[in-house]
């Protein structure tokens, strides 16, 4: 009897955690990125790239690399 109920709360226990998991994943596209050429300095914010980005027509913006420039990204 007591096998049964320790069968059933793990198993209740992975369902539980497989059902948290699937909601947290999302399925995204390819995303194709571009150095911006309007953005001027280091990137030290992802904000101010993702600002700069929208207005040169892309989907958002990211601070990358050693050299910290601003990458734009949009959908491929």
């Amino acid at each position: 009897m007591e096998k049964i109920g320790r069968i059933t709360t793990s198993t209740l226990v992975f369902l539980l955690l497989f059902l948290a998991s699937r909601e947290a994943i999302t399925v995204e596209g390819r995303n194709c990125e571009s150095q911006s050429h309007g953005f001027k300095g280091q990137c030290w914010s992802d904000h101010n790239c993702g600002l700069v980005c929208r207005n040169e027509g892309f989907q958002d913006g990211r601070c990358r690399g050693f050299r910290k420039r601003c990458f734009c990204t949009r959908p491929c």
